[in-house]
Order: C-alpha cells, then structure tokens, then sequence
C-alpha cells in the first residue's frame, strides 16, 4: 500500500484501499457508454512467442469495457502476420492489427517520406505512432490506454487503474501516467529510472535553477514506465520522439499541451515486472547504453526549446553534478532495499551510474553536432494538412489486411 501524499505539481492517485476489481470494471462499464474506451498494443513479433502477451491477451479477453485494442505489430512477414491475425482473434473486442511491414502500410509510410513526415527511425515511438493514427482513423474511442506487451506480472487491476482518472465524467485530466515499485526476484530494478532520470533532473534544478518543466518531470514517481492513458484528443498534436526518449517526450508534449491540473498518475501495480535490457556498456546502440543516450537527447532538446543555453561547457558540469547526485542516491536506495531485505549490488549500480555519465556527454555530442536532425515525428495534426485522406487510406489498409487479403 503506497502513501498518501501529493507531493508533486500534478495528481497523484494512490492505492489506499485494495478496492476489488469488479467494483472498478463495473464503474468503467458504465463510464464506457459515454466515454468509449480503447487500448493501444505496440508489439515485436517475437513477443508473440513469449509468455507475457500470451497471458495480456488472455486477461484482456475477460475485460468488459474496452471498445477497441489496436495492436502495432512490428517485424513481421506474411506469414507471421496470419498467426498474429491467428494469436489475437480470441479477443473478443472489436480489434485491429497493424501491420507496420506489410505492404499497403509501408507504401503509406513512402508517401509521408517524401513529404518528411515519415518516422526517421525504427523502434517503438513509430509503433505507437502509427497506432495513434488509426485510432484517430477509427474514431472508435474518446479514452485510450497504451501499455507493453512484455509484462510477466499484468492483471485486470493495472489497465483498470490506468483508465479509470480519464474515463470518470466527472474528471477533468488529459493525460494519466501509471506508475509501480519496480520490484522483482527480491532485487530493485529500474535502473534507468533510479539511476539516471531522477539524480539528472534534480542535477539539472541544481545548475539551471528550479524551472516548471523540471518540477514537472520530477513529480512523476516512475517517468519512464510505459504504461499510460489519455483523452483521444491528446493523439492529434503530441510531437513525441522515434527513439527510447518516447515516454519523456510524451511527458514534455502534454506538459507543453496542458495544464498541470489536467495531467495526474496513478498507482497501477504493487509487483511489476518485464522484459530487462542489458547494460551493454560496450555497445551505444543497444541496451540500457542506447536508452539512457536517448532519453539525454530528448532533456536537452527540450530544455533547448525554453530557451536554455546548453554548449559543450554545459555538459561537463552537468555530468560531474549528476555523477554525484547518482552516488548519494546509490546510499538512499542501497539502505532502503536492505530494510526491505531486498538486494542491490552497488558495485553494479556505480558501473550503471558511470556508463549514465558517460551517456550524458555522448547525448550532448550528439545534439551539438546534428542541430538538423528532427528531433520528433510530425503531428497528426500535420500529417492531415499534408494530405487530408490519409487516416482513411490508413483505416481501409488496415482493413483490407485484417480481413486476409494479402
């Protein structure tokens, strides 16, 4: 049972209670006759083959209130688009697959290309992206869900939660982000969270002073979770990043979008557990290396954008007061895992904090030496000025693929 207190710029909602799961699903069902809601699946096709999704889908098969799931299916052939077709047709709720390799999706993706306001990169940004754009296509929901397909401890209560503070009629919030103890095995996890994010924006309120958007960040219990909810509205004018920098980016688009009083998280899961990335300290592009790059890039292209000054200066005084705001949290989380008779390894903790480092100096390399690149991908917004009948070609491609004509 988590505490009580709201202690950040936006609200908090709490696991007070362990309120049973039927009360809540029957409160969305009723919510759900004037707010449809819906959720959205970014998948590999390999998670397909794990345990994880299989079990989601099997707990989603039960649900009562969703009007919509929308599955980004990602390297896939032909073949293994028709399991996935196979895989997810025991759900019973209206759903569609999008298959992001497959011909009539790809010859949408040349055309915005051309225009350059196709997704630069491969990765789960683009997934989602993509999904967004059929959900407006659809125009099936006014609330959607988002969340991975590797949760190995996923139960009815966690999509409930996350929809419940945009569902409610009588809520006004946007956007909602889920949060948890990352907590598994009898070890802390969420090493990038712990280690990087939190010691970086509060080195960051040390060097450039105690600015709104740092606060913000800073409010949300675990930035990086992958799991959130919000308006369907929210989808059309969020610019949000390619890379891993996808969930920081679509924290500072709403915070950029809307006021702090209509964003919020909520307590989604005691236990939660999925999928681990490897430190890969000796390869930049995979790993926790790669993610911690990318989440550097998306910070200061943002605070870039309010005006802050960022040179190659900036960064070495950014890395040494990180550095040793990670170390003094190492002591905060070695001690309360000990209380908890968890385990932590702090000789692997310093070797994350060091390779974080280092990922601060690469990141701002990167963003000193390509000032070109498009850091986000292009609203949806724009996408429709571009060309007015995309959504509905993407919607009848989507169609045609689900029906098995291809």
């Amino acid at each position: 049972m988590s505490d009580f207190y709201q202690n950040g710029i936006i609200t908090t909602f709490h696991n007070l209670a362990n309120r049973p799961i039927d009360e809540l699903e029957r409160e969305l069902k009723g919510f759900s006759r004037r707010r449809p809601m819906g959720l959205i699946l970014p998948s590999l096709y390999s998670e397909l083959e794990g345990p994880a999704l299989t079990r989601i889908v099997d707990i989603l098969a039960e649900v009562p209130y969703l009007t919509e799931i929308i599955i980004g299916l990602d390297r896939a052939d032909r073949d293994q688009f028709m399991h996935a077709r196979d895989f997810f047709s025991r759900l019973p709720q209206h759903h569609r697959i999008l298959w992001n390799d497959g011909p009539r999706l790809k010859a949408l993706d040349e055309e915005l290309a051309a225009e350059g306001l196709s997704p630069e990169e491969q990765g789960k940004g683009r997934n989602v992206w993509f999904c967004s754009g059929y959900s407006l296509a659809s125009g099936r929901t006014e609330a959607i869900a988002l969340h991975d397909c590797d949760i190995v401890t996923y139960d009815r209560s966690m999509l409930a939660k996350l929809l419940y503070p945009v569902a409610n009629p009588q809520f006004n919030y946007e956007f909602c982000k889920g949060y948890y103890a990352r907590i598994a095995d009898g070890k802390l996890n969420g090493r990038v969270g712990r280690l990087m994010v939190t010691p970086l924006l509060r080195a960051l309120q040390k060097i450039y002073g105690p600015l709104d958007y740092l606060n913000y960040l800073d409010s949300y219990r675990y930035p990086l979770s992958g799991e959130f909810s919000m308006r369907a509205d929210v989808l059309n004018d969020i610019r949000i990043p390619s890379d891993w920098g996808l969930e920081i980016g679509v924290l500072s688009e709403v915070h950029r979008n809307y006021s702090t009083k209509r964003l919020c998280q909520v307590d989604i899961a005691d236990n939660y557990d999925h999928k681990h990335q490897p430190l890969s300290e000796d390869d930049p592009s995979g790993g926790l290396h790669r993610m911690s790059t990318d989440i550097a890039k998306a910070l200061y292209r943002k605070l870039a954008t309010l005006g802050v000054q960022i040179n190659t200066e900036s960064f070495r005084t950014i890395k040494a007061t990180y550095y040793r705001t990670a170390l003094d949290l190492i002591e905060s989380y070695y001690n309360d895992a000990t209380m908890n008779g968890l385990k932590v390894d702090r000789h692997s903790e310093e070797q994350a904090v060091e390779l974080f480092a280092q990922s601060l100096i690469d990141a701002g390399h990167t963003f000193l030496d390509k000032p070109r690149d498009k850091p986000f991908i292009a609203s949806w917004s724009r996408v429709q000025a571009a060309f007015p009948d995309l959504l509905e070609r993407m919607h009848d491609a989507v169609e045609r693929d689900n029906a098995g004509d291809v």
